[in-house]
């Protein structure tokens, strides 16, 4: 009991941090959007907010904001979650990464690189919640479903 404790208080301070990486993206300088970029990131951000939508969707009531899984709560591999392992993360960094092409700063740039690692680490972690808890289910669902990038080239590269 006292692991699964620590595994939420954790798991509460990465949804802290998480808020914090969104706060400083949009308090950093923007530059005036170009139509063009305003186009391309507009597009991603859209394209983004509908997958997030699928992937909130497809957990249904396993859905929370703490990334440790519900004691109830099955192992999702269908929908979002045959493309990626973690498609909530993915949806948010292709936002961002909207965004910055908005935004269009070095500043946005260098924050998207830096919530990339967060959001990997994040999800290294996660990973590991999520094999001690469905065991052979998780490893053989995460041997072939890349982590955060959905292609094959890097389902090998991603895969635990």
């Amino acid at each position: 009991m006292g692991i699964m404790k620590k595994d939420s208080a954790l798991g509460w301070l990465l949804v802290s941090v998480q808020i914090l990486v969104f706060v400083v993206f949009i308090l950093l300088p923007w530059r005036e959007p170009s139509a063009l970029s305003l186009a391309i990131g507009g597009a991603m951000v859209i394209a983004a907010t509908l997958f997030l939508v699928w992937a909130f969707t497809s957990l249904g009531k396993a859905l929370t904001a703490n990334p440790v899984p519900l004691a109830d709560a099955t192992l999702r591999t269908g929908g979002p979650f045959a493309l990626v392992r973690h498609p909530i993360y993915s949806g948010l960094l292709f936002g961002l990464l909207g965004l910055t092409i908005i935004m269009g700063s070095w500043w946005t740039m260098a924050w998207w690189f830096i919530s990339v690692l967060f959001f990997w680490g994040k999800s290294r972690w996660e990973d590991t919640l999520l094999r001690s808890k469905y065991e052979d289910a998780w490893v053989t669902w995460a041997a072939n479903t890349p982590a955060l990038v959905p292609f094959k080239a890097s389902r090998k590269r991603f895969a635990p």
